[in-house]
Parts: C-alpha cells; sequence; structure tokens
C-alpha cells in the first residue's frame, strides 16, 4: 500500500521499456502492451477511489520522503489529498481511453507508443509529487513527449504547433524554476517539501511572511507560479498555442491535451499558489475572476466563428477553463468545489468531443463542419454519440457538464455578481456553436460524397463508453464526486482566507 502511487506512477514507464525492446515488425504487439500498461494503472486508480479517507483533509497514500539528492534536500516524496486523487482519476482512466484511440497509428508505432506511455508517467508524476523539485521534473518529462507526439504523428502544419506548444510551456517552466530556487533559498531549512512550503511560517528573508504586510517579492513569486500555470490552463492572453496544438495532434494526443494537460494549470495553481502564497492569492482573487470570465466569453466567440470541428472543441476549452478559474477565484467552498469538478468533468466531456471528431476526420479525411451535411441519415449511432456529448459540453442538466458549472455560478455570484451574469453569457454562446455545429454536419441536405462511410465500430465504442457512463453517473448523482474532492479543498479556503486576509487588506491601501 506504501508504494502504491509509485507503482501507479512509473508502471507505464516500464511497459514503455519494454515496447523499446521489441524486435522489428512487432507493430501490433506494441499497441496491446500498451494497452496491458494503462489496465492496471486504471485498477491501481479504482482501488485509490475506493480506499481513499473523504474525511481526511491531509495528504494520504504517502510513500517517502525518501533521500534523493541529500546534500541539497531533494526527497522522492509521494501522496495525494482530495485535491489530486480526481486528477489521479482521470490521468489513468483519460491514458486507458487514448491508448484505445490511438490504434489506428501506424507509422513508427513503437515509438509512438513507448512516448506515450512516458507522458502517462510524467502527467501521473505530476499530481502525486509532494517535493517541489521532483514536481518540476516529471513537469519537464511531460514536454519531450508532447512535443514529438504532435511533430512526428501530428498534422501538415505539425512542426510549427509543436514547436509553438514547447516554447510556450518552456517560457512557463522559466518561470517556475526561479521561484522553485526562491522557495528554496528562502524557507526555514532549505527545503523543497511543498508540505513545509504551505507553512507560511517557515518562510524567510524577503518571502518571509507577516501578518498585515505586503511583500513586492512574494508578489513576483506568485507571479512567476501563475504566469507558468496559466500557460497550460491555457489562460488569456497565453492560450494562442493551444487551437494549433489540438488541430495538428493526432487524435488521442488532442485528448490527452484537453483531457489531462490543462487541468495542470488549474492543479498547479491550487497546488502552489494558494497554499503557499495565501495573501496575494486572496489580493488577486478578483483578478483572476476577471481572466476567468474573459476566457470564457472570448473562448465561445472564436468558437463560434469556426469552421474546423477540432478549432471549435479547442476553443470551447479555452471558454470551459474559464468556469475552473472563475471559481476558484470566489474562495467558497461551492465555488472552488465546482472548480476541481468542472476540472474533472471537463476532462471526461472533452476527451469524447475529440474522439468523436477524430472517427468522422478518419473516413472523411477533413474536418470542415460546412462540407458535411446529414451524417445522421448516413451514420445514424455515430450521431447519437455525438449529440450525447455535445450535449453534456453545453451543460444539460442531467448530464455532468451541468452540475460544476451550477457549482461555479453559486459559488462565484457570493463575491462577484456582476462577472458572473457576464460568465452566464458563456452558456447562451456555447449552446450556440455546439447546437449549430450539430445543424451543419448531422442535419440538412445528405451529402452524397459521404454516402457509405460505416458507422461507429465497436473498437470506437469502446473508447467512449467509459467516458459516457462518468458522464451520466455524475450528471445524476455527483454526490461521491463531491465527497472525494471536498475536503482538502474546504481546509485550502479557509487557509487563504485566514491567513491572507490581514496581508490582502494591506495591499489594498498601497494601490
Amino acid at each position: 500500500m506504501d508504494a502504491m502511487l509509485s507503482w501507479i506512477t512509473f508502471v507505464p514507464l516500464i511497459f514503455a521499456l519494454v515496447i523499446v525492446c521489441l524486435p522489428k515488425g512487432k507493430e501490433d504487439l506494441a499497441k496491446w502492451i500498451a494497452v496491458a500498461a494503462t489496465v492496471p494503472q486504471m485498477a491501481l486508480a479504482v482501488w485509490i477511489y475506493l480506499n481513499f479517507d473523504r474525511t481526511n483533509a491531509g495528504f494520504q497514500m504517502m510513500h517517502g520522503p525518501f533521500p534523493w539528492i541529500k546534500s541539497f534536500n531533494i526527497n522522492y516524496h509521494l501522496g495525494i489529498d482530495s485535491i489530486s486523487v480526481s486528477m489521479v482519476i482521470l490521468t489513468a482512466l483519460i491514458s486507458f481511453v487514448s491508448v484505445v484511440a490511438s490504434w489506428g497509428i501506424n507509422k513508427n508505432v513503437k515509438a509512438y507508443f513507448a512516448l506515450f506511455l512516458l507522458l502517462d508517467t510524467g502527467m501521473m508524476g505530476t499530481f502525486v509529487a509532494l517535493d517541489f523539485f521532483l514536481f518540476y521534473i516529471f513537469w519537464e518529462l511531460m514536454l519531450l513527449p508532447m512535443y514529438f507526439l504532435i511533430a512526428i504523428w501530428g498534422g501538415p502544419r505539425r512542426e510549427y504547433a509543436s514547436i509553438k506548444f514547447f516554447l510556450y510551456t518552456l517560457a512557463g517552466s522559466v518561470f517556475m524554476m526561479l521561484v522553485m530556487v526562491a522557495c528554496y533559498f528562502y524557507s526555514d531549512g532549505n527545503s523543497f517539501s511543498l508540505i513545509d512550503l504551505a507553512n507560511v511560517s517557515k518562510h524567510t528573508g524577503p518571502m518571509a511572511y507577516q501578518t498585515g504586510v505586503f511583500s513586492w517579492f512574494r508578489f513576483l513569486c506568485w507571479l512567476g507560479l501563475f504566469v507558468g500555470f496559466a500557460i497550460k490552463v491555457p489562460m488569456f492572453p497565453f492560450h494562442t498555442w493551444l487551437p494549433d496544438a489540438h488541430v495538428e495532434a493526432p487524435t488521442a494526443i488532442s485528448v490527452i491535451l484537453a483531457g489531462v494537460l490543462l487541468k495542470m494549470g488549474t492543479y498547479g495553481m491550487l497546488r502552489f499558489n494558494f497554499p503557499i502564497f495565501p495573501d496575494i492569492t486572496l489580493y488577486m482573487a478578483k483578478a483572476i475572476a476577471v481572466f476567468g470570465v474573459i476566457n470564457i466569453v472570448y473562448g465561445a466567440l472564436c468558437a463560434m466563428a469556426q469552421t474546423d470541428m477540432k478549432k471549435i472543441i479547442a476553443y470551447s476549452s479555452v471558454s470551459h477553463m474559464g468556469f475552473v478559474l472563475l471559481g476558484m477565484a470566489s474562495m467558497t467552498t461551492e465555488g472552488i468545489s465546482g472548480a476541481v469538478l468542472q476540472m474533472f468533468n471537463h476532462g471526461t466531456i472533452t476527451a469524447m468531443l475529440f474522439i468523436i471528431i477524430g472517427i468522422i476526420y478518419d473516413r472523411a479525411h477533413h474536418r470542415d463542419v460546412n462540407k458535411f451535411g446529414g451524417l445522421y441519415t448516413i451514420m445514424p449511432k455515430y450521431a447519437v454519440w455525438t449529440a450525447f456529448a455535445f450535449f453534456a459540453a453545453l451543460g444539460l442538466p442531467g448530464l455532468s457538464g451541468f452540475i460544476a458549472e451550477a457549482l461555479v455560478f453559486l459559488g462565484s455570484y457570493q463575491r462577484y455578481p456582476g462577472l458572473t451574469v457576464v460568465a452566464l453569457s458563456g452558456i447562451v454562446l456555447g449552446a450556440a456553436y455546439l447546437l449549430w455545429t450539430i445543424q451543419r454536419a448531422f442535419l440538412g441536405k445528405v451529402n452524397e460524397a459521404y454516402v457509405g462511410f460505416p458507422d461507429i465500430s465497436t473498437r470506437e465504442v469502446i473508447s467512449l463508453f467509459p467516458l459516457a457512463v462518468l458522464v451520466l453517473v455524475l450528471g445524476i448523482y455527483p454526490q461521491p464526486m463531491i465527497d472525494l474532492i471536498s475536503q482538502s479543498l474546504v481546509a485550502l479556503n479557509k487557509t487563504v482566507l485566514a491567513s491572507g486576509g490581514a496581508a490582502a487588506t494591506a495591499v489594498s491601501s498601497l494601490f
């Protein structure tokens, strides 16, 4: 049990090494090995879900700390709490689904699946690391596999999209590293431990926390972390890498991008900005809320202007991640719980959407919504799956997207009623571009060029089915997930409000 988090993190890496060692000509075996790597990870995620103590706000299932680079007090330390447990489950699920969705890959198969499993290890490690240095290693570990997965297996403009993704993410990593070094030198005992760094009484030197006193150094550290994570969200105006990456990435990598990688940005804010710099977080909460609303409205308007179905969903992700920012900034139990629930639910819904778009692309070899028409008549089963995912994305009551957004609005209205009213327009705009897409692609006159397209296959249904079950179950009865994520979030919210209140008041007098 103590090593459970290590197993769920490194099992994919072990299988990646097995794939690398396969002799030439064993491409089909490489695919099955990749599936075999994600199945035990899924089983471990289920075990974690069943054994997670929902009454405990602290870290659980910890492995370590074990000295790694002893001279610099760097430790191998893993653990999860209510903030990270849902992301661990989501990562395991999306990884399994993405492997199944990758079955059509037929170029450099061994390299693709080895890189995919390396990416899986990096994503999982990011959510379980309790040492800042270790977290940074896992964070950077994701960068190279994702770069090559887009650059080699992507679309016509794959080099441009992959380099743009790499440069944006690397820029954020530079800011993060600078703050990591500052945290190390200005913490009691020179520690990278996230548990120690979350104790503001252990901050020293220019990073020292004093009640009612504003520190520009702490503000710059907070800002460096926030920008690094905002790029990954992606938050306006750091969002421009996302549409290009989505459009050029193969289907399964788009699923990983939207389903997991975007969540690492908001997770990082909750794991680092909130507990380490609660004073600055509280002061900047309204600014975060404003950027959240900009994301919601701007992303929805951009989605409405697209004709490429992947770009529509890419910009919809920008919009939906705005709800996460708004909920986090509300500093209420309802809002912050809704934000994390939205992270999980958006991961499952958007994964369905990108798989669905990949299915029609495999048949038509384009994604231009205006070139389709009458697909419901040609592919009725596929049309039903598409309608289900689209209605979940627009927040239809009874599906999981609705409850998360409702909680965000309940929380944000208590703090920012005006911004919340503006944010509500995102629901209307979302319904507009999603329903308009369905109308253009699936209804109306049948395009004779696509008559004879095969309907959705069994393998494609297998990749969609577990996601659809979660979307439906959590839409009807979300309480199990709310219970799973609530304790640490409530404690974190109280900490920010208590520790940040006096300092935030002092800051406000400076401007």
